[in-house]
C-alpha cells in the first residue's frame, strides 16, 4: 500500500514536470522522477507478480526496480546540485558520479546473483534477508542512496537562502527535509538488515514502523519541493502576461496622444503587433522610449497627459525595470513628465 501511494505521488510530480519539458535545458529531474516512479510502481504487488512471472519468476524485477531507484536518485541529486550553482552554464557530464553509479549497479547485480531466491516474492528482504548476500545487496543500494541524499540535503539547507525567488527557498527547504527523512529510511533499512541476520524480530518490527513513516514523509516533501518551482514559474508567467496586457491597454492611449505629432518615427500600432494576446515587453519598452522622446522634443506634449497617464507610465517603468532591467540609463519619464506638467512648462 505504501509503495502504491508513493508511486502515485511521484507520478503526479512527473505530470507537473511534463509541461515545461520542451523548453527545459536540463531534464535530470524528469528522468529522476520517471525512474523512481517506475521503480516504486514495479514494487506494487500485482504489478510485481505479473512482471516477475513474465521474466521467469526469479525476482529479476526486484533487481530492475532497485537499479532504477539508484539511477533515479543519482539524477535527482544532479538536478538539485546544479540548481544550487545559480548559473546557466551548459550541463556538464558528471563522469565520476556516473562511474560510481555504474559500479553500484554492477555491485547490485553481482550481489543479487549470490542470493538464493527461487520464487517470486513481494516481500523479498523479509523472505530472503537472512542471507548475507541479501544483506549485502540491500546495503549496496541504501548506503549509496544515503550518501547521495545526505550530500543533496546538506547543499539544500546551505544554499537555500541564496535563492532569489521565495518559492525556490521554500522548495529547497522541502527537499532538504525530504533528504533528512530519506536518511532515516536508509538507517532503518540497514538496521532491519542487521536485525534480520541476527534473528531480532522485535527490532525489525520497530524499525519497520520508523521506515514506513519516514518513507512516506520523504516522498511527500521531495515531491512537493521538486514540483513547486515549475508550477510557481508557470503561475508567475501567467500573472506577468496579464500584467503586460493591462499595461499595454492602458499605455496605448497615452502613447497615441504623446506621439501624435511624431507618427513618422513611431512603431506600428501595438495592438497589431501582439499575437495570441501575449504582449511582448519589448513593445512596452519601445512605447516608453517613444513617449520619452516625444516629451523631450516637445515639452508641450506633457500638457496632453493627465495624472492617470503618468501613473500608467510609472507602473510600466517599474514593471520593466523589475522584470527585464530594460530601463537602466533612461530618464524616469513618468516622473520627468509630471514635473514638467506641475511647473506648467
Amino acid at each position: 500500500m505504501i509503495q502504491a501511494a508513493a508511486a502515485v505521488v511521484i507520478w503526479c510530480l512527473v505530470l507537473c514536470l511534463l509541461p515545461g519539458a520542451r523548453t527545459r535545458k536540463d531534464h535530470s529531474i524528469l528522468i529522476a522522477a520517471v525512474a523512481i516512479a517506475t521503480a516504486l510502481s514495479l514494487n506494487v504487488d500485482p504489478i510485481y507478480l505479473a512482471g516477475d512471472r513474465a521474466l521467469g519468476g526469479r525476482n529479476l524485477l526486484d533487481l530492475l526496480a532497485n537499479v532504477l531507484m539508484v539511477v533515479g536518485i543519482y539524477f535527482l541529486s544532479q538536478a538539485i546540485l546544479r540548481a544550487a550553482e545559480l548559473n546557466d552554464a551548459p550541463v556538464r557530464r558528471d563522469r565520476r558520479g556516473r562511474l560510481i553509479l555504474g559500479l553500484v549497479s554492477v555491485g547490485l547485480v553481482l550481489a543479487f546473483l549470490l542470493i538464493e531466491a527461487p520464487m517470486s516474492s513481494t516481500r523479498f528482504m523479509l523472505d530472503y534477508g537472512d542471507q548475507p548476500a541479501a544483506a549485502l545487496y540491500s546495503a549496496i543500494q541504501f548506503v549509496y542512496i544515503g550518501l547521495v541524499v545526505g550530500v543533496t540535503g546538506y547543499v539544500c539547507f546551505r544554499f537555500r537562502r541564496r535563492m532569489a525567488a521565495s518559492y525556490f527557498r521554500v522548495a529547497f527547504t522541502f527537499i532538504g527535509i525530504g533528504c533528512f527523512l530519506a536518511i532515516i529510511v536508509v538507517c532503518a533499512v540497514l538496521g532491519m538488515d542487521v536485525a534480520h541476520l541476527l534473528g531480532e524480530q522485535s527490532t525489525m518490527e520497530q524499525l519497520a514502523a520508523a521506515y514506513d513513516t519516514s518513507f512516506v514523509g520523504a516522498m511527500v516533501f521531495l515531491c512537493a519541493g521538486l514540483a513547486l518551482p515549475p508550477v510557481a514559474r508557470r503561475l508567475v508567467r501567467r500573472a506577468q502576461l496579464r500584467t503586460q496586457a493591462d499595461l499595454l491597454e492602458n499605455l496605448t492611449s497615452t502613447w497615441e496622444r504623446a506621439t501624435a505629432t511624431r507618427k513618422d518615427g513611431r512603431l506600428a500600432p501595438p495592438a497589431g503587433a501582439i499575437e495570441r494576446g501575449a504582449p511582448d515587453t519589448r513593445i512596452l519598452h519601445r512605447m516608453l522610449v517613444e513617449i520619452e522622446d516625444a516629451l523631450l522634443m516637445d515639452p508641450a506634449a506633457a500638457m496632453l497627459l493627465d495624472e492617470a497617464d503618468f501613473q500608467t507610465l510609472m507602473r510600466t517603468e517599474d514593471y520593466l525595470a523589475s522584470n527585464q532591467g530594460t530601463q537602466h540609463g533612461r530618464v524616469g519619464l513618468a516622473r520627468w513628465g509630471r514635473r514638467r506638467d506641475s511647473n506648467g512648462r
